[in-house]
């Protein structure tokens, strides 16, 4: 009877972290909003962090509990607390983060950069900054500043904002309310689709490793998970096309064809808006997937014509116009009838086992080059070593098909398999704006106009 009493009086050992989150099935991160990060579209939420993040809760095959925020100084106290499991918000691994938290396997690496207003003086160097400079309060980029050899090449003063995030710190940049701010290069990228005018001024610091972070008391087994998940997501090859997904093609910039683009958006897309809604809904596509195959093809201009015949605001071949049952390739709602209705084949001409994001840059380029060329490159991919089924292999060998050691090899010959891949890139990037410009309610009103007064 004693053994027995003594038994039931011995403490359960408790469970680590990891053993907490499996038996409560739920996973609770804390992350901040932000287009780099997570916030709310019409399609739902989307976001590179908050992709890896429902990743994550699906590999512990656990409910995820999101907690966003707009400040990581409100995050911060809520770890410490035991209210999040960890933060994932695209954090800095910085010397000062360190001494108070725990952080996971690096997943990025980007950089911080000086911006200021296209049009002022550029400066090249921090000695050369006249003005004010303001940065996030608590922030990587304040930690870096606040170094001493940085803060003698300063000939200014500089302040740290809590009221303002980093979006709205850009902004005040393009209102001329401060002259610099600091930004990351990924944060940077995707906000100059919208905003041209906002510049690089140089790099500040290179190489910032970007990581989640937990608390350093934790034991070990998170931790294990976050390395056992980053591996699996580094082998198989998703944390790559993650990463291409939103950042591939937006690293590029042309800041006189994103000027022309929104002017565009502004004074030309209300003509047509309609017609892509309309022809994009009874095709099942994205209509402003449409406009942006649309304006990479003729910049919306019904009348565009190539050097080789092809014609129309979505620039269709005359045997392709057959096919799709256009008899007027000059007709906007016509042209953009018989688009919708090609793009929409296109996709059901991918094989079945392709997923999107990748099925629909496959179609792109098919749309670019054909379907011919594009097995080629697929093949081709697949005997160089790649996956003919994932975009961001394909487009590595697509520009091969102009080298005649490769296609003389394939089914179809030669083909310009670098323009396909510039040109699936072009769209992507008109795409986004066109997504964020909707989500923002940013975009023009449709004109509602004829079709007779349109092709006119």
């Amino acid at each position: 009877m004693c053994l027995l009493l003594l038994t039931a009086c011995k403490a359960e050992k408790p469970l680590n972290q990891a053993e907490q989150i499996e038996k409560d099935g739920k996973i609770t991160v804390g992350t901040l909003y932000g287009p780099t990060t997570y916030y709310i579209s019409k399609d739902g939420p989307v976001g590179f962090e908050y992709e890896l993040i429902k990743g994550f809760a699906d590999y512990l095959n656990v409910e995820l509990d999101l907690k966003p925020s707009y400040s990581m100084n409100e995050l911060f106290p809520q770890l410490e607390s035991d209210q999040l499991d960890f933060i994932a918000a695209a954090l800095a691994v910085t010397p000062e983060r360190q001494a108070f938290l725990r952080f996971a396997p690096s997943y990025q690496t980007i950089n911080q950069i000086v911006v200021f207003k296209q049009g002022n003086d550029w400066p090249r160097n921090l000695s050369q900054l006249k003005g004010n400079l303001t940065v996030v309060n608590s922030s990587s980029h304040d930690e870096y500043l606040n170094q001493e050899e940085i803060k003698q090449q300063l000939n200014i003063e500089w302040n740290k904002t809590d009221t303002q995030d980093v979006e709205e710190l850009m902004q005040a940049v393009l209102n001329g309310e401060i002259n610099y701010t600091v930004v990351d290069s990924n944060h940077l990228a995707i906000n100059r689709r919208i905003y041209p005018e906002l510049s690089k001024a140089f790099t500040l610091k290179k190489g910032e490793e970007l990581a989640w972070a937990f608390k350093q008391s934790q034991d070990d087994s998170l931790y294990a998970l976050f390395i056992d998940y980053f591996g699996k997501m580094q082998t198989s090859g998703k944390l790559a096309v993650l990463e291409d997904k939103y950042f591939g093609h937006v690293r590029q910039f042309n800041y006189v064809d994103t000027r022309e683009f929104l002017a565009s958006v502004e004074k030309v897309l209300p003509k047509y808006l309609h017609w892509f809604k309309q022809y994009a809904e009874q095709y099942a596509i994205d209509w402003r997937l449409l406009a942006a195959i649309s304006y990479q093809e003729s910049h919306w201009n019904p009348r565009a014509k190539s050097p080789t015949g092809v014609r129309g605001i979505m620039m269709l071949t005359q045997p392709t116009a057959k096919q799709v049952g256009v008899t007027n390739r000059l007709e906007p709602e016509q042209n953009i009838r018989g688009g919708a209705r090609y793009i929409s084949s296109l996709m059901k001409r991918i094989p079945a086992r392709i997923q999107n994001p990748d099925r629909l840059w496959f179609a792109l380029a098919a749309y670019n080059i054909g379907l011919g060329h594009l097995e080629d490159a697929r093949r081709l991919t697949q005997r160089l070593g790649g996956s003919p089924d994932k975009w961001i292999d394909v487009k590595k060998y697509l520009p091969l098909l102009r080298k005649k050691q490769y296609y003389k090899t394939t089914r179809y010959g030669y083909a310009r398999g670098n323009e396909a891949v510039t040109y699936v890139a072009n769209i992507r990037r008109y795409y986004d704006s066109l997504l964020w410009l909707d989500n923002s309610a940013s975009l023009p009103v449709s004109q509602n106009i004829t079709e007779q007064s349109a092709s006119k």
